[in-house]
Parts: structure tokens; C-alpha cells; sequence
């Protein structure tokens, strides 16, 4: 395992893992909007502000863009994702389908203790907008909509269904950027508790219905 360099900045890294607490990081960057889709990533200035060495650093990256938060182009270095407004369209298209497919399997809901993990997320969501924490907001709504999916008890939906979520995260991003400084973040408090409480009822078409208008595709805009 490598040790932390010498002259480390304030950000500096520690161990037990370096490369798990380097894509901890820059995924919290990405996901919180602090960098931009097709943002160049540069390795000196992240060695330098991590304090980590180069190898730990390309062994986060390329984690990293096996989750699809990173481009890296050989001889020309890793920038910050970006999709074409199609690819978005198919990622939301997509995300659609698995978790509709979702609510299908997963009703009749009979132990309101398969909720709780629901319910969590929707708190920790107003938690964070009312602290103005936009990464702990984008990573309440990933862990709500993974949750939703996790009531259909399978294993490889969830799976799909979540490196799906993790792309369309990117662009969320910079919406809850933007909602963070008009003052609406409560919007996407709102909207998730009126999918929270048709999960909570006994009909499911009444949850196909609200996920129809959940509002997913604003982050297009």
C-alpha cells in the first residue's frame, strides 16, 4: 500500500486506502456539481491536493469510469463525463422501465417495515436541504430510487437499476446546483414525499401513476 507523499495539501488522504478514499472524493466533487460535465481531471493538481501519489490516483480514476462518472482518453488524460442529450433520454428511458418493472413485482406490500429504509432516505433528503448539502441531497435521492427498487427483492434489477442511476446522477447534479441557489430544493423534498406516500397506500397503480409525473426528466432542462 502506498504512503501518503510528503508536503501533503489540506485535503490530504490517509490511510487504510488511498484509491477508496481518492474515488470517494472525486465522486462527491462530480455528484455534488463542484465539477462540471467535461471538466478536465488533472493529475498534479489532484496529487497534490489529495497528497497521494500518482498510481493510487489512476486507480481511482479508472474505478471511476467503470461507474461512468469519468471519460478517459488515452495520451489525453480523464475528464468529467458528459451524454449526448440521447444518451440522457435512453438513460431516463431506461431508469423508467426497471423501476416501474419494479413496482410491478413488488406489490402487494404487506410489512410496512419494507418502507423503512424509504422513509430514511426522505428524511435524510430534507435533512440536507435544510443544511444546503446538495451531495448529501444527490445521495438521498440515488439511495431513495435504489430503495424503491429494492422492494422487488431483485438482486440483478437492483443492480442494473443502479449503475443507471449513478449516470443520470451526473446531471442532477447541476440541477440541485441549481435549485440550491433559487431556494426550491424543498421541490425535490416534496415530490419524493408524494412518491413515498403512494408507495405507502396499497395501490400500485396509484405509484405507476406518480412516477409517471415524478419529474425525473427536469434534469434536461
Amino acid at each position: 500500500m502506498e504512503n501518503v507523499v510528503a508536503a501533503a495539501g489540506p485535503d490530504a488522504l490517509e490511510t487504510p486506502s488511498l484509491v477508496d478514499l481518492a474515488v470517494a472524493r472525486l465522486r462527491a466533487d462530480i455528484l455534488s456539481g463542484g465539477t462540471e460535465p467535461g471538466e478536465r481531471l488533472i493529475e498534479e493538481q489532484l496529487t497534490r491536493r489529495f497528497g497521494i501519489s500518482r498510481a493510487p490516483l489512476r486507480e481511482a480514476l479508472r474505478l471511476l469510469a467503470q461507474q461512468g462518472l469519468i471519460d478517459h482518453f488515452p495520451r489525453r488524460g480523464a475528464r468529467v463525463a458528459t451524454l449526448t442529450d440521447a444518451d440522457l433520454q435512453q438513460l431516463y428511458g431506461v431508469r423508467d422501465v426497471l423501476e416501474r418493472y419494479a413496482v410491478e413485482q413488488a406489490f402487494p406490500i404487506d410489512d410496512p417495515r419494507r418502507l423503512v429504509a424509504l422513509h430514511a432516505e426522505l428524511d435524510a433528503m430534507r435533512v440536507a436541504d435544510e443544511v444546503g448539502d446538495r451531495f448529501a441531497m444527490a445521495e438521498a435521492h440515488r439511495r431513495f430510487h435504489i430503495a424503491l427498487v429494492g422492494l422487488a427483492n431483485n438482486r440483478q434489477l437492483a443492480w442494473v437499476h443502479e449503475s443507471v442511476v449513478v449516470k443520470t446522477q451526473l446531471y442532477m447534479a447541476i440541477n440541485l446546483r441549481r435549485e440550491a441557489a433559487t431556494g426550491h430544493g424543498a421541490d425535490n423534498v416534496a415530490r419524493h414525499q408524494r412518491l413515498y406516500d403512494a408507495v405507502s397506500g396499497s395501490d400500485p397503480d396509484v405509484v405507476l401513476t406518480e412516477l409517471s409525473v415524478h419529474g425525473a426528466r427536469q434534469y434536461l432542462t
